[in-house]
């Protein structure tokens, strides 16, 4: 036999084996468990260890209609958002995309190999329709402050407040003048807008009218960090039980110190209805020190 076509032969043979040895090692059924492949010490074994979500379905059953199609499960997107929120996924189109990559975040969300990751859109609409009707937000916060307080973390002796500016999602370049702004026009006529213009009252219109503002959020406030540049910004209002650092409200803004410091009575007061929770002291700095700030804990709350 000719040397070449007995090269031909082997060299056919060897690929046969190999084809051979790939079949075998081809399954057709996997035995997995999702469970097993989440260390003991990740941060969402136990984070799950004291979310209990048991009540969310019947706080928002008036809100869902039982004779259409199934909807995607509250709790899912509200495990989701949690993911988000540990890990700083900021954007929900990514959000779904790395649910649908990491195990350990499909474990969280109750999710199997096969199930269906839902639409980023679905977390917009539920945000401005069911979610945001039934306060879902507040209620799954105040939910999870009970619980610490059952464990013993809430003191209620000391209270301290702060606030953090957020940077929204709005561009500087499409910002533009407050007093330039024609409210008539049609182009104008999204959603956020009418939002922003139904919240306004007649004796806080002309307050209310920023310097500069964008459409596409017009409650931000344009701000500027110290040494940085200016960016439309929100400010986030906490106020925290100093025996642990529980978070024990929290109230979202504009970016505008006066109404930072008017939100710390906000919170105060809403704690102390929820909860029945009075500080013996509230812990700021100078710039919550207002007259009358400082006249509405003498006179109302001393």
């Amino acid at each position: 036999m000719p040397p070449a076509k007995l090269l031909c032969q082997r060299a056919r043979g060897r690929t046969a084996g190999w084809d051979s040895y790939r079949g075998d090692k081809q399954r057709l059924f996997y035995s997995f468990n999702l469970d097993e492949h989440i260390p003991p010490q990740h941060l969402l074994r136990s984070i799950d260890q004291c979310l209990d979500l048991s009540d969310l379905r019947a706080h928002l059953a008036d809100f869902y209609s039982p004779i259409r199609r199934p909807s995607i499960d509250p709790e899912l997107m509200v495990r989701m958002l949690v993911v988000g929120s540990c890990y700083g996924i900021r954007s929900e189109r990514r959000l779904c995309e790395e649910v649908h990559l990491n195990l350990a975040y499909c474990w969280f969300c109750r999710l199997g190999l096969e199930d269906e990751v839902p639409n980023h859109s679905t977390f917009s609409k539920n945000r401005h329709g069911r979610f945001r009707d039934s306060d879902l937000f507040r209620w799954l916060f105040n939910e999870v402050l009970r619980r610490c307080m059952a464990a013993g973390l809430v003191k209620g002796e000391g209270f301290a407040v702060d606030a953090s500016i957020i940077r929204a999602d709005a561009s500087r370049q499409r910002g533009v003048a407050g007093d330039e702004v024609h409210w008539r026009d049609p182009a104008l006529s999204t959603r956020a807008v009418r939002e922003y213009l139904e919240a306004l009252d007649e004796e806080a219109w002309a307050e209310a009218l920023p310097k500069k503002m964008s459409f596409t959020d017009p409650l931000a406030r344009w701000s500027a960090a110290p040494g940085g540049p200016a960016y439309f910004a929100y400010a986030t209002n906490y106020l925290i039980d100093t025996a642990h650092g529980v978070i024990l409200d929290v109230e979202a803004t504009p970016a505008h110190r006066t109404t930072e410091v008017e939100s710390t009575k906000t919170m105060v007061e809403r704690v102390e209805a929820q909860f029945d929770l009075t500080p013996e002291r509230l812990i700021g700095d100078t710039a919550y020190g207002t007259a009358p700030m400082l006249a509405w804990l003498v006179e109302e709350k001393a």
